[in-house]
């Protein structure tokens, strides 16, 4: 199953093992269940902590658990985690193995003191797919909480490969998160926002804590390369950061593959975001994390900027940066709203999976649309590409590829107006003919949007310009239309968004708002 080197790096992580643990296989005859038992027989040799037993009696097979402290710790893999999956399998591995998880002191006690108010335990199970960028996050969170609380349970399922169970459970979108047996979150969630959704008190106690903080030089808002960048340009002047964020990392961790990252010739989006809040950590910068801006209330030229947080707490900056991103663009047609993650999907990475075998519908013909129809259609039954122009408007290599694909289907000057569904699930989408002006079905099962971003300016409101498309307008400088106030990224004006952009820009709004700083005495 493992390679050498794979092999060689495994057993030296094993090496920080602190207590024995038990693999426990539930295996059937199935050629998964063979490739399982190699696996969890190769990684029990790497240790003589690691022992491995196969009489398991999970009703999910192939599946095996992770135990240690008699039971009290332990994390399940229902199916194979490789892919993405394989760093949580060693983290899980660590983790029930006693090795602590490197996250704050103050969260991991949080995770060590939950407990239901009836007693009962904490079920969860995640549904993921080996190609999705974000389920990592969540697998690894959730078995972070099992190997550290014996009141809390985690199985992570493989959605490919537990399909009757996808299809009865309405599972269209990952990672999809179950407590008890009922929906508790769907997309990327870490160890913090999961513990604040079970925790009432854990928001507040944050909230109290931030409001006592005294103003900052520079506030950031955002946590993504933009406000990285800014951060780490302030800190580095030696005056005092803060930054505030919803997600560290924004929309990068839903970014998989990035080879136009200058100077490294390929990343990943969730391993670049754990990069840049490694960096932003190693000075001294503020990170309020998983806090959500609410309202900017302006200082004027001398006076102090204020961030009101939905999470009730208010933090103040001499100068403040903002750096908020944007989110994929919706359709604004009727049924996409109900039938989100029922069939209405906005990452292919991630989803595409869920839907092998079945039809599927792109809409959107730049680069994003026409790579995402590429890669399905090595997936689904069929794809079908709705563009709104007469043409497409992604690079001729992606056109020449796409239009190499036995199992695409490509409609230019079409308007989708409609999706629909059975109450359940996606169905079908209707378009519009924009030549004829005539209306067709498309009979399908899922939907990927990928028609651009829109920025996440609405919190604004009017207190700074903004173009018609809701961007914040800001000049060479970074400077907005209040003084003190900069701006920075893909939330901007600025034309192109792209990572490599968005850092300069960050970067620059930083050196602008010290220069503020300066002339303005502050």
């Amino acid at each position: 199953m493992l390679d050498a080197n794979t092999t060689a790096q495994l057993k030296s992580y094993l090496g920080n093992l602190r207590r024995p643990i038990e693999l426990v296989a539930s295996l059937d005859a199935s050629p998964k269940s063979a490739e399982m038992r190699a696996l969890v027989e190769e990684v029990a040799a790497q240790s003589d902590l690691v022992t491995a037993r196969f009489d398991g009696d999970d009703a999910r097979r192939p599946s095996f658990a992770i135990r240690a402290d008699e039971g009290r710790a332990e994390a399940v893999f229902a199916g194979l985690p490789m892919g993405h999956e394989f760093t949580s399998l060693i983290l899980a591995l660590l983790h029930v193995g006693g090795h602590p998880p490197k996250e704050e002191a103050e969260l991991l006690d949080a995770v060590r003191g939950l407990a239901k108010d009836d007693g009962d335990d904490f079920v969860f199970e995640t549904f993921f797919s080996l190609s999705c960028q974000n389920c990592p996050d969540v697998v690894q969170a959730l078995n972070i909480m099992a190997a550290l609380n014996p009141n809390i349970r985690h199985t992570a399922i493989d959605g490919a490969l537990f399909q009757d169970e996808v299809e009865r459970r309405q599972v269209m979108a990952v990672p999809a998160v179950f407590l008890n047996g009922e929906p508790f979150g769907q997309g990327r969630m870490d160890l913090a926002q999961i513990v604040a959704k079970l925790d009432t008190g854990a928001v507040a106690r944050a909230a109290e804590k931030i409001a006592a903080k005294e103003p900052f030089d520079v506030l950031v808002v955002g946590g993504g390369p933009g406000g990285a960048a800014a951060a780490i340009y302030a800190a580095r002047k030696g005056i005092r950061t803060g930054i505030v964020a919803e997600r560290f990392g924004g929309q990068v961790l839903d970014t998989l593959g990035i080879e136009n990252f200058i100077s490294i010739q390929h990343t990943e989006g969730p391993k670049l975001a754990a990069q840049l809040e490694a960096h932003v950590k190693d000075y001294e910068v503020d990170v309020m994390n998983v806090q959500e801006a609410a309202e900017l209330i302006p200082g004027g030229a001398t006076g102090l900027h204020e961030v009101k947080l939905k999470s009730g707490a208010s933090v103040k900056g001499k100068t403040v940066i903002l750096s908020t991103g944007a989110r994929w663009r919706q359709m604004g047609v009727p049924g996409e709203a109900e039938y989100r993650n029922k069939g209405v999907a906005y990452c292919p990475h991630c989803d595409g999976p869920l839907f092998k075998g079945k039809r599927v519908a792109v809409i959107g013909g730049g680069n994003s649309g026409v790579e995402a129809a590429i890669d399905l259609a090595g997936l689904v039954a069929h794809v079908t590409l709705i563009e709104f122009d007469s043409q497409l408007r992604a690079d001729a290599v992606l056109q020449t590829k796409l239009r190499s694909l036995p199992n695409v289907t490509i409609i230019t000057s079409a308007l989708t107006i409609e999706v629909l569904g059975n109450g359940e699930k996606v169905v079908g989408l209707r378009y519009r003919d924009r030549n004829k002006d005539d209306e067709h079905l498309v009979e399908l099962e899922g939907i990927f949007v990928q028609i651009g971003l829109i920025p996440n300016t609405e919190w604004l409101g009017d207190v700074l310009a903004l173009s018609d498309r809701g961007e914040i307008e800001v000049d060479a400088r970074g400077a907005t239309s209040q003084p003190g106030i900069f701006a920075a990224g893909d939330v901007t004006t600025v034309p192109y968004k792209q990572i490599v952009i968005a850092m300069g820009e960050g970067s620059k709004a930083s050196l602008s708002a010290f220069d503020h700083l300066i002339r303005s005495g502050g």
